[in-house]
């Protein structure tokens, strides 16, 4: 139980220390851009135009909604990750009873959390996304609740569920699979610092499989917000989805698979004009 309160704990902290970061982040995945290209520098040095990255993106927020505009959605965002927490420890410690592998357990574990609190994580988006349009209809987490149920249903908690779990599980399986194959074949056994080398190895590769993975957790948040009754999910941001399919094949189609993965050295969009009218490209 103590293990479990300083993991929520911890986590929490984390998540107000990242949520600017996350609410800048999301915003750039729905396709929101309220500031225009400017030109500068890319890592080589070379003159090019570029989009505004998470600092200029955040003083943008700042100027219109103070500090605080920096922090909406993190009342959902911090239960989800406490609920998210127990959840997780408590369906572990029973797994760990099965006769499964450590890698089935953990994707369990992982998928239980994942399924009990994606309601908040459709809250949070929701919440950070009304800065596109303005609104206010997601502005308390039991009145957010009772918006979706009365408006979408027991479904509406779960938009864009599909796509996050398999998003989970398959960067879970990458994850371990490279792992395994460095810790196997790449390092010698009779490193001194074995431990060390197989940490940061679990690292690296937790790195390269979220990247990889990173479209299904783009389409599930555009998913989340889709048709809300919110801005950011309607034309021009987005048209009316039928399926988290038919928004993966819209996103590779225009391009726009890994939009929002960096948040730095922002490139213009190829063979795409910007509308300020808008605020987006087309």
């Amino acid at each position: 139980m103590a293990d479990t309160t300083s993991q929520v704990l911890l986590g929490s902290g984390l998540t107000v220390l990242s949520q600017p970061l996350m609410y800048v982040k999301v915003l750039v995945q729905v396709g929101y851009e309220p500031l225009p290209p400017t030109l500068g520098r890319n890592i080589f040095g070379r003159q090019v135009y570029q989009l505004p990255g998470l600092f200029a993106y955040a003083k943008h927020i700042m100027k219109i909604d103070g500090r605080a505009g920096l922090f909406k959605g993190l009342a959902p965002r911090l239960w989800s990750g406490a609920i998210g927490t127990v959840v997780h420890s408590k369906v572990l410690q029973q797994c760990q009873n099965a006769d499964q592998s450590e890698t089935s357990q953990e994707m369990i574990a992982r998928s239980a959390a994942t399924l009990v609190t994606h309601p908040f994580h459709v809250i949070t988006l929701r919440c950070m996304v009304q800065f596109i349009g303005r609104e206010t209809k997601y502005s308390g987490v039991f009145s957010s609740f009772v918006t979706i149920y009365r408006e979408e249903g027991i479904f509406g908690f779960f938009a864009g569920l599909i796509p996050r779990l398999l998003g989970d599980i398959l960067s879970l399986w990458l994850c371990n699979m490279l792992a395994y194959l460095i810790n196997t074949y790449v390092l010698e056994n009779g490193v001194s610092t074995m431990t060390e080398m197989k940490g940061y190895s679990q690292a690296v590769t937790g790195f390269f499989s979220s990247m990889l993975t990173y479209p299904f957790v783009l389409v599930s948040n555009l998913m989340a917000i889709n048709s809300c009754g919110l801005a950011a999910g309607f034309p021009p941001y987005a048209p009316a989805y039928s399926s988290w399919l038919h928004c993966w094949s819209q996103l590779h189609r225009e391009g726009n698979m890994s939009r929002g993965n960096s948040l730095f050295f922002r490139k213009v969009p190829t063979g795409k004009r910007y509308v300020w009218e808008e605020k987006r490209f087309q």
